[in-house]
C-alpha cells in the first residue's frame, strides 16, 4: 500500500525562551496544549519550532524543529513546510519557500506609538516584510484589525481573521503570598511592564484619596518609569502604594485571588490579558476604555471616563458597591473569562490550518 505523504505545519514557538514576556507566555501555553490536549491526526504533522532545550519537551504527538541561529540564513536548514505559522508579528524565523503558506498573527502596532526615527523605520520595514509575505493574517482583537488597516498595507489580501487570545487558566492551589506583603488592609492589584503607556502614575493620585485601601504594583523595577513612580511614592509619602518588582507565577495567582479589585489604567493594549486573568477569580475590574480594553472587558469591567483622581476613586467605590450588591456578577464574569481558553484559541487555528490546506 502506497505511503501517504502527510502535510507539514510549523508553529513558531521560539519565544518560549523568554517566559516573562507576553509572546513567551503564549508560546508556553501553546506548548502545554500540545502536551496535554492534542492528538496527532492523519491529515498533517505539527512541527514546533523551539529552542534546543525544549526539543521533545511537549510529548510525542508533535514533531520538533530546533531553532538555532544559523537556520535563519541557510535555505533548507528547516524542511519544507506546507503551512508556517508565526505566532507573533516580529518572528526571527521565516519560511524559505514561496510555496509555503504563511500565516501571521498580529498582536499590536506598539512601534507606531513607542518608537521614533531609525528604530521606528526598522520596525515598520520588519513588520511590512512579514505582512507582505503572509497568505493570511490573524488579529487578536477587533482593535488590532483596525490598527492593521490603519498602519499596514494589506491591500489585495484576505480580510484579517479575528481569533481572540487564549488566557491561561490559573490553579489557585499553587498560590504563594509574596513575603513583602505584611499588611492586612484590603488591597487593589495591578501588573504590567513599567512603561509610561501603562499609565500607572494616575493610580498614585487616586490612592491618596483612598487611605483605607492598599495598592500593589507588579512589574520590573529596572525602567525609568518605575524609578519615576518610586520617587513619587517616596517624595509624596504615598504610604498605601507599594511596588513589588518582578513576581513569580505563584505570587501573581495569590495577588489575583486575594485582591479586592484589579485596576488597569493602560493607554495602549492589543488585547489586555490581565483583565481577563483577574476576571477568572471573580474580581471587580476597573480599566481605562482605550484601545482594545473596552472590547475585551465588555460588560463585565468598570471603565474610567477620565483620569481625574476624584472621578477614578468614585468609580471604584461605586463599582465595588455594585459588584457586592449583584450576586450574579461574580459567576457571570468568571464564565465570561472562561470563554478565553487556549483550547478554544488553538482549535480555531487548527481549523484555519485545515482551511488553508484545502485551498
Amino acid at each position: 500500500m502506497a505511503k501517504i505523504n502527510k502535510k507539514r505545519i510549523l508553529i513558531d514557538l521560539y519565544m518560549i525562551k523568554h517566559p516573562n514576556c507576553g509572546f513567551g507566555q503564549i508560546a508556553i501555553n501553546y506548548a502545554k496544549y500540545f502536551l496535554n490536549e492534542y492528538h496527532a491526526n492523519e491529515d498533517f504533522d505539527i512541527y514546533l519550532l523551539v529552542p534546543k532545550q525544549y526539543v521533545g519537551a511537549f510529548g510525542t504527538e508533535v514533531k520538533y524543529i530546533k531553532a538555532v541561529w544559523w537556520k535563519k540564513f541557510i535555505k533548507k536548514g528547516i524542511p519544507f513546510m506546507d503551512i508556517w505559522h508565526s505566532t507573533n508579528q516580529l518572528p526571527r524565523f521565516m519560511p524559505y519557500s514561496q510555496k509555503t503558506k504563511y500565516l501571521l498573527t498580529l498582536h499590536d502596532f506598539n512601534h507606531e506609538y513607542e518608537k521614533k526615527g531609525a528604530a521606528l523605520r526598522h520596525n515598520r520595514e520588519h513588520s511590512a516584510a512579514r505582512i507582505k509575505r503572509s497568505d493570511l493574517i490573524v488579529c487578536i482583537s477587533q482593535f488590532t484589525a483596525a490598527e492593521a488597516n490603519k498602519y499596514a498595507n494589506i491591500e489585495g489580501k484576505q480580510t484579517p481573521r479575528i481569533i481572540l487570545n487564549g488566557v491561561e487558566h490559573f490553579n489557585e492551589q499553587i498560590a504563594i503570598k509574596p513575603t513583602s506583603i505584611t499588611s492586612d488592609k484590603p488591597f487593589f492589584f495591578s501588573i504590567g511592564e513599567m512603561r509610561a503607556k501603562k499609565n500607572f502614575h494616575v493610580l498614585l493620585d487616586m490612592m491618596r484619596l483612598m487611605p483605607d485601601k492598599q495598592l500593589y504594583l507588579a512589574g520590573s523595577p529596572a525602567t525609568e518609569y518605575a524609578a519615576l513612580l518610586s520617587k513619587r511614592i517616596q517624595d509624596e509619602h504615598i504610604d498605601n502604594v507599594k511596588m513589588l518588582g518582578r513576581i513569580s507565577h505563584e505570587e501573581r495567582i495569590w495577588l489575583y485571588a486575594n485582591c479586592e479589585a484589579f485596576v488597569f489604567p493602560s493607554l495602549f493594549e492589543g488585547f489586555g490579558l490581565p483583565i481577563i486573568e483577574a476576571m477568572q477569580f471573580g474580581k471587580p475590574v476597573f480599566s481605562s476604555a482605550f484601545t482594545s480594553l473596552k472590547e475585551i472587558g465588555g460588560e463585565y469591567a468598570f471603565f474610567w471616563q477620565n483620569f481625574n483622581a476624584k472621578t477614578m476613586a468614585e468609580t471604584v467605590i461605586n463599582g465595588l458597591e455594585t459588584f457586592k450588591n449583584d450576586n450574579t456578577l461574580l459567576e457571570k464574569e468568571k464564565e465570561y473569562a472562561a470563554s478565553f481558553s487556549y483550547q478554544k484559541n488553538i482549535e480555531s487555528y487548527l481549523k484555519l490550518y485545515r482551511e488553508l490546506l484545502s485551498d
